[in-house]
């Protein structure tokens, strides 16, 4: 589920992610767009979220689908709040894991990671090194294609 607010973002690794994973799926949902239906929720699903004990392991019966939160952590905190329909999923707390040099964005405290790397540490927990490694290249290859000017969006 992305803000609103992301889909313009230059930054927004959301987008990135959801390219290369072929089975995601992007709504925007957030500020004024409209709010998440239960009936949008898939049986099975996790909500991935820094709260609660993380995970260390893949859990017996994993989740058959994987909500994720993109904005910023502002946005992303007041959207769990806001939407009924995510309250009560499970939570899947990544293990904390030290942030990579290159950043698009300063984190604002440590363990919180931007979209696209959160989703490769789940990938890593719930399938496997080589699918998350794809992920965490593509988000090594932006800062350097910003640094060259590349892959910027403009703003209105």
């Amino acid at each position: 589920m992305r803000h609103p607010r992301e889909r313009t973002r230059s930054s927004n690794t959301g987008r990135l992610a959801a390219q290369a994973l072929p089975r995601a799926t992007i709504l925007d949902r957030g500020g004024p767009a409209p709010a998440l239906a239960a009936s949008e929720v898939p049986a099975g699903a996790w909500l991935l979220f820094p709260d609660g004990p993380p995970l260390t392991a893949a859990p017996p019966v994993p989740p058959r689908c994987v909500i994720v939160l993109d904005g910023t952590w502002d946005q992303a905190r007041h959207m769990r709040q806001r939407f009924v329909a995510l309250r009560g999923l499970p939570i899947l707390r990544l293990p904390d894991a030290a942030a990579p040099a290159r950043r698009l964005r300063a984190a604002p405290a440590p363990g919180m990671v931007s979209t696209i790397e959160a989703i490769a540490r789940a990938v890593r927990l719930l399938e496997s090194d080589a699918k998350a490694c794809q992920l965490e290249a593509l988000f090594d290859h932006r800062p350097r294609a910003r640094r060259r000017g590349g892959g910027v969006v403009a703003r209105r």
